[in-house]
C-alpha cells in the first residue's frame, strides 16, 4: 500500500498515525492515576504515572507529525453526503486535533506550574520550565482531566459515525481508514493521489 493517500482511501502513513493515536490515547487514559496530588506522586504509582506521561507526550509528538503530514498528503475525497454531515465531520476532526494537542500540553504546563517535573519512562525527569504557581497548575491539571474525558467521548462519537456510514449509509468513510487487507479490492481506476 502506498504511503500517500488515494482518491478513495488514506495511505499507509495517515492510517498508521490514526490507529497509533487511538492506541496511545486509550493507553494514556487507562494508565491515568487520578486522585490527590499526594496519591499521584506516591512511590507506589511512580511507574504508572511515568507510563501515562510518556503515552501523553507521545500523543503530542504523533499529532504534530500527523499535522505536518497533512500538509504534504492530499486527503481522499469524501463520498457524497449532506452538507451538514460534511461540516460536522470536519468539525469533529479539527476538535479531535485540538484536544490531541491540548490534553498533553495542559498536563505538561499544569505539572510544571505545580512544581513537579515531567517524568518519562525512558528519560531523566524534565524539570519545570515555568515559574511555580501551584494553584494555577492545579487548575490547569483539572482542565487536563476534563479534556481527557472529553476526547474519549468524541472518539466514541467518531467511531459511531464511522460505523453509521459503513452499515447504514454503506459508503467508504470507514473503509478509507482501514488497512487494505480489511477491504475488498479497489476499483481498477483507483490510483494514488497525484502530487
Amino acid at each position: 500500500m502506498p504511503a500517500f493517500s488515494w482518491p478513495s482511501r488514506y495511505g499507509v502513513v495517515e492510517q498508521s498515525f490514526h490507529w497509533l493515536t487511538l492506541l496511545l490515547v486509550v493507553a494514556a487514559y487507562l494508565l491515568s492515576v487520578g486522585g490527590s496530588e499526594a496519591r499521584l506522586y506516591s512511590d507506589a504509582l511512580d511507574f504508572q504515572r511515568r507510563m501515562h506521561e510518556t503515552a501523553g507526550v507521545t500523543v503530542l509528538g504523533v499529532t504534530l507529525l500527523r499535522l505536518v503530514w497533512r500538509t504534504i498528503d492530499n486527503q481522499p475525497k469524501s463520498p457524497p453526503m449532506p452538507l451538514w454531515m460534511e461540516i460536522s465531520g470536519q468539525l469533529m476532526h479539527w476538535t479531535l486535533y485540538l484536544l490531541l494537542l491540548a490534553v498533553p500540553l495542559t498536563a505538561i504546563i499544569g505539572v510544571w506550574l505545580a512544581g513537579h517535573p515531567l517524568t518519562l519512562v525512558s528519560a531523566n525527569n524534565i524539570g519545570p520550565w515555568l515559574a511555580p504557581a501551584h494553584d494555577l497548575g492545579a487548575t490547569i491539571i483539572e482542565i487536563h482531566t476534563w479534556a481527557g474525558d472529553a476526547i474519549l467521548w468524541l472518539v466514541g462519537l467518531h467511531a459511531g459515525a464511522a460505523l453509521f456510514h459503513h452499515f447504514i449509509l454503506r459508503d467508504t468513510v470507514l473503509t478509507s481508514m482501514l488497512p487494505a487487507s480489511f477491504v475488498r479490492p479497489r476499483s481498477p481506476g483507483d490510483s494514488p493521489v497525484k502530487r
